[in-house]
């Protein structure tokens, strides 16, 4: 049996070259182009301005493989928990987040993680493999229409922060960007777009490089390399001097502020000795600096810092005149910490 191509790997190009050899006109091609990526068509059923014979023949031609949302807990502040199903059976997750009049949606870039993060419930899990461009395309369009759904607006943040580092998915992570940015696709703006990296300095520069538009997010939990290290491995190849310079490079290049994501945890972050330490490399690159309110998670024993300290900590670094934010946990009543869900899965 002849294995069928994923309609949503070709080109407009190839698609005009395929529906010449299927015989069809070449504006067919457009109108299927317009049904994948932006209506997000899930099956050629439902591209109900071609002929039956046409969906039929392509339907002969090529898979259509989206994502399903196979579960979703809603939270009493209104969070959304997704998890979505592959073509393959694998799991990921997403999550509508709804704040002040935005919805914003976090969503995967791989099935599991290889990074072993001790206080991320997704580090716990195998990588089984990269999520393609549709798939992470699906994810937004499928958040999208549950913000539509319990909300009546559609999303205006996109976030990378779900289950996997995007830059060991790089040239699929910038391909489904490609595909949500594009006028042919979602048309959404990059600059609503934010991509968040555990740090990997190489793929830093390449992306500074490459002209990307969207913003980006370090995950640092620690300004300190042998705290950093114990808790987030990846540290070991690409110390905070590297990140730094990496950092630099991507700020000069593009004009954009890197943010700082830092989850505040008891007695392993949140001492006066690690505010300091976060002053000092926040000072190497003009930067942002999330301060986010812990979720335990069941693989690991760690505990969010009580609120005074987080708060204790926030004025402190708002002292030295940095940009703070203080991000407070959501979905605390259902599986809200990254990975919980597929855990369970």
């Amino acid at each position: 049996m002849i294995k069928k191509k994923d309609i949503r790997t070709l080109t407009l190009d190839d698609l005009y070259g395929s529906f010449e050899e299927l015989g069809e006109k070449p504006f067919r091609a457009r109108q299927v182009n317009e049904w994948l990526w932006q209506k997000g068509a899930g099956s050629f059923e439902e591209m109900t301005n071609l002929s039956k014979d046409l969906r039929i023949k392509l339907s002969e031609a090529f898979d259509l493989l989206p994502i399903k949302l196979d579960i979703q807990q809603k939270s009493t502040d209104g969070t959304i928990k997704c998890g979505f199903r592959l073509h393959d059976d694998l799991f990921v997750e997403g999550v509508l987040i709804p704040s002040r009049g935005r919805m914003t949606a976090c969503v995967s870039s791989q099935v599991g993680c290889s990074l072993d993060c001790k206080f991320c419930a997704t580090g716990y899990l195998k990588r089984e493999r990269n999520l393609d461009p549709g798939e992470i395309f699906d994810q937004v369009v499928l958040i999208d229409r549950l913000a539509r759904e319990n909300y009546g607006i559609g999303l205006s943040n996109i976030v990378f922060m779900g289950m996997g580092e995007p830059l060991l998915n790089y040239k699929n992570v910038m391909a489904g960007i490609d595909r949500i940015t594009s006028p042919d696709g979602l048309g959404m703006s990059p600059q609503r777009i934010t991509v968040s990296t555990a740090g990997i300095a190489k793929m830093i520069v390449k992306m500074a490089d490459d002209g990307a538009r969207f913003n980006l997010a370090l995950s640092l939990h620690a300004a300190n390399d042998v705290k950093r290290s114990a808790i987030m491995p990846i540290n070991e190849k690409n110390s905070l001097d590297d990140l730094a310079e990496a950092l630099g490079y991507w700020y000069e290049k593009t004009g954009t502020r890197p943010t700082y994501e830092y989850c505040v945890i008891n007695d392993i972050n949140d001492h006066p000795e690690e505010a300091e330490e976060l002053v000092a490399f926040a000072r190497r690159v003009p930067c942002k600096i999330n301060l986010i309110e812990y979720n335990p998670i069941g693989n690991a024993d760690y505990v969010g810092s009580s609120e005074a300290k987080l708060y204790k900590f926030a004025e402190y670094l708002e002292k030295e005149r940095l940009i703070v934010n203080v991000r407070r946990s959501r979905g605390k009543d259902i599986d809200a910490a990254c990975g919980q869900l597929a855990n369970k899965q």
